[in-house]
């Protein structure tokens, strides 16, 4: 089996010529996103990097390759996914004071093991003409029965959800949870599916009202002719948890225990923290840098402000199995 995943991972970097100053990602973002970055880092470095977009399965590999692992970086787009990364046993802790420096506490384990890159808001898309403004303000609105029929939403059982309701059931208990995953459901327009963007189209077409998502698909839908229409359709809604904020997730990096090109992976990481490239970054992914200081991009800016829940990221990562769970007890997806 670990035969098998080495041959593979090699695979995926055969096409790039090995060089003596390189990096290579397992990247869960697919490569033109973040290429942008990794051309700015060659230029200013002269070290080359190489991404493998890794759909599912990361940690597997990881796991079966070990030490033979071609990879010395990888990158996720939610925190459950670096964390199980972190748990599965395969990073390295980064001692780094420019990292530590960069990114504040809450966007970085506190054993140095995983760091974040950026940051997005999980939000509520609402039509323009069918949703008045104060119609919906908080998570705990969406189980009131006057949306029976009317909310649209990717299924319980992703990534991004998984931690909507962890971050609940961490506000509010399980049972309380477990209520107010059941009302969702039952004010459900369809049985959940597609991707966030699809629920937006979704409120375009008539078939729903509001939708969950994260912030930086607007950002995607408006750079695409056929997906403005599904954009400029909906208005963009901050939620808050009742005595709490908006739901947070990012999107970060590790060092693999493997990393065979260990010091230009650690002036890669260094380098996503700076300002530069974390201008870059926010820019191309319609994201909010987590670097004080760093201006997000003028599409991000014109969304308004908002108060980010406090809620540790660890803490709500932790949660993600008992948040699955009851998805899994009212039958979310079903």
């Amino acid at each position: 089996m670990s035969l098998r995943f080495t041959l593979l991972a090699t695979s995926l970097f055969a096409a790039f010529p090995a060089l003596a100053d390189e990096v290579n990602i397992y990247s869960h973002r697919q490569p033109e996103l973040v290429q942008p970055l990794f051309d700015a880092f060659t230029a200013e470095t002269g070290i080359a990097v190489n991404v493998a977009f890794v759909g599912s399965g990361m940690v597997e590999r990881l796991v079966a390759e070990g030490r033979r692992s071609p990879a010395d970086l990888v990158m996720t787009v939610d925190i459950a996914r670096l964390m199980q990364v972190v748990d599965a046993g395969v990073t390295q802790a980064v001692a780094s004071p420019a990292l530590d420096a960069a990114i504040p506490a809450e966007f970085r384990d506190p054993a140095a093991h995983w760091f974040g890159l950026t940051s997005r808001a999980r939000i509520i898309y609402a039509a323009r003409d069918r949703v008045a403004e104060g119609d919906v303000t908080t998570y705990e609105d969406l189980a009131d029965p006057k949306w029976k029929g009317r909310i649209c939403t990717r299924q319980g059982s992703s990534d991004y959800n998984v931690a909507l309701a962890a971050a609940y059931l961490a506000h509010h208990g399980e049972a309380a949870t477990r209520d107010w995953l059941a009302a969702l459901k039952s004010n459900l327009a369809r049985k959940p599916e597609g991707g966030d963007r699809d629920q937006v189209k979704a409120i375009w077409a008539g078939q729903c009202d509001i939708s969950l998502g994260n912030t930086y698909y607007m950002g995607q839908m408006l750079a695409d002719p056929e997906q403005i229409a599904w954009a400029e359709a909906v208005r963009l809604v901050f939620p808050v948890f009742e005595n709490g904020g908006t739901h947070m997730n990012v999107s970060g990096m590790a060092m693999t225990n493997a990393a065979p090109n260990h010091d230009a992976a650690l002036k890669l990481m260094e380098f996503l923290a700076s300002d530069a490239a974390q201008a870059i970054y926010a820019e191309t992914n319609h994201e909010f840098p987590v670097k004080p200081g760093v201006a997000r991009s003028d599409l991000v800016a014109s969304w308004g402000d908002f108060t980010p829940d406090t809620l540790g990221l660890i803490d709500v990562a932790r949660l993600r199995p008992a948040a699955l769970k009851l998805i899994q007890e009212v039958n979310f997806d079903g």
